[in-house]
């Protein structure tokens, strides 16, 4: 088996800091989002419950969910906030040629 492969995703100033775009890939719901300058490749869906983190906010380098209040790591997943105890997935990005890579690994 061979190594991940990149997927651009968009380009390099689609978004504006704390904006988000929910997509699909390879059968998989994310969210690409741009905050603090960087931009991070995450799951679409609260590991608390099934609600889309594209309906929260973006604070800092971090992401609420708007059911619970829930706050999530962009850059490692982490949950930091109860009731999440789970984390989310967080993808590798590299900017390219004008464009947004993510491997899903």
């Amino acid at each position: 088996m061979g190594a991940p492969d990149w997927h651009a995703v968009g380009a390099v100033d689609a978004l504006t800091d704390g904006q988000m775009q929910a997509f699909q890939l390879d059968g998989r719901r994310l969210l690409l989002i741009r905050a603090e300058g960087r931009y991070f490749v995450v799951d679409e869906m609260c590991s608390h419950e099934d609600y889309s983190l594209a309906l929260g906010c973006i604070k800092g380098s971090r992401i609420k969910c708007s059911l619970h209040g829930s706050y999530f790591d962009l850059a490692s997943g982490a949950a930091l906030d109860e009731p999440a105890d789970e984390p989310i997935r967080s993808y590798p990005v590299k900017l390219e040629q004008d464009r947004i890579w993510v491997r899903l690994d």
